[in-house]
């Protein structure tokens, strides 16, 4: 069975929804044929291809909580044999993501997870055009997942109280993926009477982390049975979901507008290697550029 026949009818979507009882926020992303479009792009190594995939649910997450118009990036580097992971999100749902693997390091059998990017770092940027300032967040890699340095960037932060899960993994053959997060709305926040904040909060964690790898990537359960499964004792309202595309922003143009900022002399060089070939690292996908187009950005260049 391939990716298109295990499509559910809310897979790749984000589903905002409220605790009702304390009204803690939160988001439930189901991800099925987008998350595994963009990994089957690459032929990488399984245990690197799952990691990459949490990446992808984690930016796409974190990206939902947020109220901005352009581009949200994740990306974690480190020392081990997975040197750097990306992906982004664009305000509009657009998805991609690629993995670079050290060429001289082969990944080893009992190594996976966060892992095997060794040491490093994990950086959240928003980039909302050149007329806005961009935002940076960066968190030292902690722990065996990539949701773990998340946790403690949101704990060392002065960011709202956040609580996360994800799950990636195969079904029937597919990868597909899931997530969920709560936050805890500011204190001044009105509540209804008799609520216990942390008691209430607390309580909605163990909850949240009680659905299993299994329900977050099942394409039979849907998001509503998922949150009213998890969370009905207190109330659920699930709002509106938005849907999420596989889209990668590469183009030919982009390519000669890239290679246009070389010097001269590199374009000369390029040229003088005959056809150029240049692949992008979120699609794979290759443009090849013929010598009267490498002439023409040479003249341009002076």
């Amino acid at each position: 069975m391939d990716a298109s026949q295990m499509a559910a009818p809310d897979d790749d979507t984000v589903q905002p929804f409220q605790i009702e009882l304390s009204r803690l926020r939160g988001r439930l992303i189901r991800f099925g044929p987008v998350l595994d479009h963009i990994l089957t792009r690459h032929d990488h190594p399984e245990p690197v291809t799952r990691l990459l995939g949490e990446c992808v649910v984690m930016a796409v997450t974190l990206a939902s909580a947020l109220k901005y118009d352009g581009i949200f990036t994740l990306q974690a580097s480190g020392q081990g044999p997975v040197r750097t992971l990306v992906a982004d999100v664009t305000s509009t749902g657009d998805v991609r993501g690629y993995a670079r693997v050290r060429a001289d390091t082969p990944i080893p059998e009992d190594v996976e997870g966060a892992a095997l990017l060794g040491q490093g770092t994990m950086a959240f940027t928003v980039d909302q055009g050149s007329h806005t300032e961009r935002y940076q967040g960066i968190v030292a890699l902690t722990g065996e997942t990539l949701a773990d340095s998340a946790r403690h960037y949101f704990e060392q932060s002065d960011q709202l109280q956040t609580g996360l899960k994800l799950a990636v993994d195969r079904v029937d053959g597919a990868w597909r993926g899931g997530s969920l997060m709560l936050q805890r709305l500011p204190d001044n926040q009105p509540i209804l009477v008799g609520v216990d904040r942390e008691e209430d909060w607390n309580r909605a964690l163990i909850l949240m982390d009680s659905a299993t790898v299994a329900e977050l990537v099942d394409p039979r359960l849907s998001a509503h049975r998922l949150l009213i499964r998890l969370f009905h004792e207190d109330g659920v309202r699930a709002f509106p979901p938005s849907p999420l595309t596989a889209n990668c922003r590469c183009s030919r143009d982009r390519i000669l507008r890239a290679l246009s900022t070389l010097p001269r002399h590199d374009l000369v060089a390029i040229r003088d290697e005959g056809e150029a070939e240049i692949t992008c690292e979120f699609c794979n996908t290759v443009y090849r550029l013929d010598v009267a187009e490498l002439d023409s950005l040479i003249s341009a260049a002076g």
